[in-house]
């Protein structure tokens, strides 16, 4: 009992701790730095390719963020794909004339919505983008930069949570983004006050929010972003922002139907091929924290339910000779699977133990205290409560707690809603 207690001791800390100090270890001493051609365009064509169910509110302000990138507008191509749309997204699409391509299908899940756009795409870069989340302006001209690499075959930009506004980088990163964005470019004609106010939005949109998980979502946020800088630096990633990433068109392969996460699978398909998939934190997208522990946790079923999924339809992935980013794959993905499963085994052995050493008594107790933080961290989730705990730092430690409780039960529902075939994409 005591050597299975320390082997799940071990698993949990490699994931969250021995993975990423060996990680950076590794992108400091043996660096693969990502190389430039030359001659290679420095504005390449790009085609957005953007999925869309019923966001007939949220279409013309995604346009206009869009259309205001700094990047040549006669080299953009915008593909949007109506998923069964109900609401008014066709009328609006229709009226925005050849600035916008629009395709409509019945109701098949992102994934088929992904494979008509692609299809339909004219250039060899291919963004996507979703309609939730608005562009730095520099962004795409950023995210294709990588592409001079020839061995680059996908880049992920950096999503910019308003969690993370206790991150002094990420506040001046922001403050310096908005402040461009509302600036004139020179010998580019000024801006009506309107297109003005509805660049403004995004910015506004961050700044007044209130999440009651933030404090969570934020700090795991940057420690997941600070993982995929390491493996960026060091070979290549395990998957993309959603939000914000680009591939090579030629390396594309049709989404199987039911597909979850496109921004793994299709990111570890070049990593297959052979190629390398970078992350470029220079190209930034914006968007909101949950509101609470149950939109986050719904936010990370579908994520790991993906993650679940990854295992049958791309199986070569679990074999090292066949996947160049195995350790990373099964060190950031697989493994994080496991844990949930080895926190309650190692509570129940830690009680059992109690008795025979002091080290198994103090881990129960470590264990105990944790799980009264993450509960607390659940009474504040009603705003209307007073926080119990006059003290600001044990109230963001408990919505930590809180969000790493949810991640980890969020796993075990994906699996759930896997199995019992759920629909947990969009």
């Amino acid at each position: 009992m005591a050597t299975v207690f320390w082997l799940l001791c071990g698993l949990v800390a490699y994931v969250y701790v021995g993975y990423p100090l060996l990680l950076h270890v590794w992108a400091r001493v043996w660096p693969a730095p990502v190389l430039g051609d030359s001659s290679a365009d420095l504005e390449p064509p790009v085609s957005f390719v953007i999925a869309a169910r019923n966001e007939g509110r949220r279409l013309a302000h995604r346009m206009d963020n869009i259309r205001d990138l700094d990047y040549p507008a006669a080299k953009r191509q915008v593909i949007v794909v109506s998923d069964g749309s109900t609401d008014n997204t066709l009328e609006i699409l229709a009226g925005m004339g050849s600035c916008v391509e629009a395709i409509a299908l019945d109701t098949g899940g992102k994934a088929r919505a992904l494979n008509a756009g692609v299809a339909a795409a004219r250039h060899d870069i291919i963004v996507f983008a979703d309609m939730r989340q608005g562009f730095a302006p520099d962004a795409l001209r950023a995210l294709v930069a990588p592409f001079r690499d020839p061995r680059v075959g996908a880049v992920s930009g950096e999503l910019v949570l308003d969690g993370e506004a206790r991150d002094r980088r990420a506040d001046e990163r922001r403050e310096r983004m908005e402040r461009r964005a509302l600036s004139d470019r020179r010998g580019v004609r000024r801006r009506t006050h309107g297109q003005r106010n509805g660049k403004r939005r995004w910015s506004l949109r961050r700044a007044i929010f209130e999440s009651t998980i933030g404090d969570g979502v934020g700090l795991y946020w940057r420690y997941e972003k600070q993982i995929r800088r390491d493996e960026s630096a060091a070979a290549s990633l395990v998957g993309a922002t959603g939000a914000i990433y680009a591939m090579r068109r030629s390396l594309w392969q049709p989404l199987p139907p039911d597909t979850i996460l496109d921004d793994v699978l299709t990111p570890m398909r070049c990593v297959m091929a052979g190629y390398r998939v970078v992350f470029e934190e220079r190209a930034c997208a914006f968007d909101r924290t949950a509101s609470s522990a149950n939109a986050e946790g719904r936010r990370k079923l579908r994520t790991l339910a993906g993650n679940y999924q990854l295992f049958w339809l791309e199986p070569a992935l679990l074999l090292p000779w066949r996947n160049p980013a195995w350790i990373q794959f099964v060190s950031h993905k697989a493994g994080r699977l496991l844990v949930p499963y080895a926190l309650p085994l190692l509570f129940v052995f830690s009680l059992l133990l109690a008795r025979d050493a002091a080290v198994y008594a103090a881990a129960f107790i470590a264990q105990c205290a944790f799980y009264a933080l993450a509960a607390y961290g659940f009474w504040l989730e009603d705003t209307s409560r007073p926080a119990a705990v006059p003290v600001a730092a044990i109230n963001r430690l408990a919505r930590i707690a809180l969000m790493f409780l949810v991640m980890n039960t969020s796993a075990v529902a994906g699996l759930v809603a896997l199995l019992t075939r759920q629909k947990v994409w969009r």
